[in-house]
């Protein structure tokens, strides 16, 4: 009786129906497997709420859709174009958050298809890996603070074009101009360049230099941060 429920109206002899308690273990492993994921990333990690429960949730709503698909060509080909149409209504977000919607979507897949135990597996080594590389600060620190923005404030009668280059090539290992915009109604350009310092020590030396070139006008130096963003 309980099965008939469940059977869908367009099912015939040929199709083979997930029985209620299969579809509940599936559910259950996926749900476990969303849990510690979205765990996982709260450590060291910025995080939201919203992308929080939509990370837990995910690998069960990955696995309803691979269930009812399974088998059926013409559907999976229908879902996969659903899914390319599908777009965030918000900003992007960041690497880390984009890597755990995939992390969430392929365990989701694996549950789907009947691979619980892979699908457990797979994520507890994904976790796992990823709990090291946070705690050892993979590729956070090193030469995170020789990257930097610097703006320049010059006045409206000065050439800036090349004005600064003799100074960022000798304390600089690269840097590019990457705006110019007025301020101050109009008496004055403010230059941003991205940049990467040859030695993070010599940081006050840098602005004394350029203080001496600029007429003493404002300058400031800034960490380069990835953009931020949230789903």
């Amino acid at each position: 009786m309980l099965d008939t429920i469940f059977n869908g109206i367009f099912d015939g002899a040929a199709v083979a129906v997930i029985s209620v308690p299969k579809f509940l273990l599936c559910m259950a492993v996926s749900l476990f497997v969303g849990l510690l994921l979205a765990a996982v990333h709260t450590y060291k990690n910025r995080y939201t709420k919203s992308f929080l429960v939509t990370l837990a949730m995910l690998p069960a709503i990955v696995c309803v859709i691979i269930m009812m698909v399974n088998g059926n060509v013409g559907a999976g080909v229908a879902v996969a174009g659903a899914f390319s149409l599908v777009r965030f209504r918000s900003v992007p977000g960041t690497a880390k958050e984009i890597g755990a919607i995939f992390l969430a979507m392929s365990t989701g897949l694996a549950a789907g298809m009947g691979y619980l135990g892979y699908a457990v597996l797979f994520a507890v080594l994904i976790s796992a890996v990823t709990l090291l590389y946070n705690r050892l600060d993979f590729g956070g620190k090193r030469n995170a603070e020789g990257y930097k923005v610097l703006h320049i404030t010059v006045p409206e009668d000065l050439d800036y074009t090349g004005a600064f280059d003799e100074i960022l090539d000798r304390y600089t290992s690269s840097h590019e101009l990457i705006q110019v915009k007025t301020t101050n109604m109009g008496s004055l350009f403010r230059l941003t360049y991205n940049l990467v310092l040859c030695s993070a020590e010599a940081e006050k030396e840098l602005i004394d230099k350029l203080r001496c070139r600029n007429g003493n006008l404002e300058i400031s130096v800034s960490r380069r941060e990835t953009t931020v963003c949230e789903l």
